[in-house]
């Protein structure tokens, strides 16, 4: 934690309450999670998770099974949040944590999700249009993606392929 610090990092409140956990904002106020070490997340390498707060991460959790092809882990699951991970078991988790709160404000981080292999761009907004994503705006000019936003309003890009 002292080398985020150095960094520019500092600490935050978002009413996270008492936590075993330290709340650090980034030098341009996004916030992120530091951790002690934990057995769930020991092969995942310095990024534990990617977290999209939702209001319903069950629900949320089967249009993400589809959109990056990875699957659940009830293993890191729980009332408060769903996890899902790559099928293969390496990386970071993508958990999906519920919040009371309704998203009002575009996402400061977003994800990048790639077509299939064989499957072009247009195919694949096609298919995660249909389970409830919607064309969003946020000022994109051009570029090699499509911007689209989850069921619950989060943001991520479709690429072209490689």
């Amino acid at each position: 934690m002292a080398r985020l610090r150095e960094l520019g990092a500092r600490p935050a409140d978002i009413g996270q309450g008492d936590v075993p956990w330290a709340v650090l904002a980034d030098p341009e106020g996004n916030e992120l999670c530091v951790l002690d070490p934990r057995p769930g997340y020991r092969d995942t390498g310095p990024v534990a998770a990617v977290v999209i707060d939702t209001p319903d991460p069950g629900a949320l959790a089967s249009f993400w099974e589809l959109a990056a092809g990875w699957v659940r882990d009830d293993s890191a699951s729980d009332n408060h949040k769903v996890a899902l991970r790559s099928p293969h078991g390496v990386g970071p988790y993508l958990e999906l944590l519920r919040v009371p709160d309704e998203k009002t404000v575009k996402n400061r981080i977003h994800l990048d999700v790639a077509p299939r292999p064989g499957e072009d761009e247009a195919a694949a907004v096609s298919q995660l249009l249909r389970p409830g994503a919607a064309p969003a705006d946020v000022g994109q000019r051009g570029g090699s993606w499509t911007v689209l936003a989850d069921p619950h309003g989060n943001e991520f890009c479709v690429l072209r392929p490689r």
